[in-house]
């Protein structure tokens, strides 16, 4: 295909937070993310992102919630569903650095046909897959 669809990517999802600070603890902490920007809106605003500390992948941007919609959402943005996946080329380093750092698995590590794979919850119970794809 040609034209503008080419020169697309995701490169930024939005994550709904109770406090930014918390989530800039916990995912810089606990995730081992770079703060890339956190910069004041004005009105207790700010754009917050963080990204994996290789620089791959989409960033985050950290939103906290500013009303009781927004609240509603707050670890629960996928419907109880995995929403992020965090892609790792060691499943074994990175498993066992998140449980040193207090990350909550919610199963045990499992083989599947496309990989290696375990879910954990963020800080607000949000879940993700840390996953080892088969090359």
């Amino acid at each position: 295909m040609t034209g503008f669809a080419e020169h697309r990517r995701v490169a930024t999802v939005a994550l709904v937070v109770a406090n930014y600070d918390e989530a800039i603890s916990w995912y810089v902490g606990k995730l081992g993310f770079l703060l890339i920007e956190d910069v004041d809106l004005g009105g207790g605003k700010r754009w917050v992102t963080v990204a994996p500390a290789n620089g791959q992948g989409a960033r985050l941007l950290l939103a906290e919630a500013a009303d009781d919609a927004q609240t509603s959402r707050i670890g629960n943005q996928a419907g109880g569903r995995v929403f992020l996946f965090l892609e790792t080329d060691d499943f074994v380093r990175d498993h066992t650095a998140m449980l040193e750092k207090g990350v909550e698995f919610r199963e045990a590590p499992r083989h599947e046909a496309y990989g290696t794979v375990a879910v954990f919850a963020d800080l607000h119970g949000n879940l993700w897959d840390l996953i080892e794809p088969k090359r």
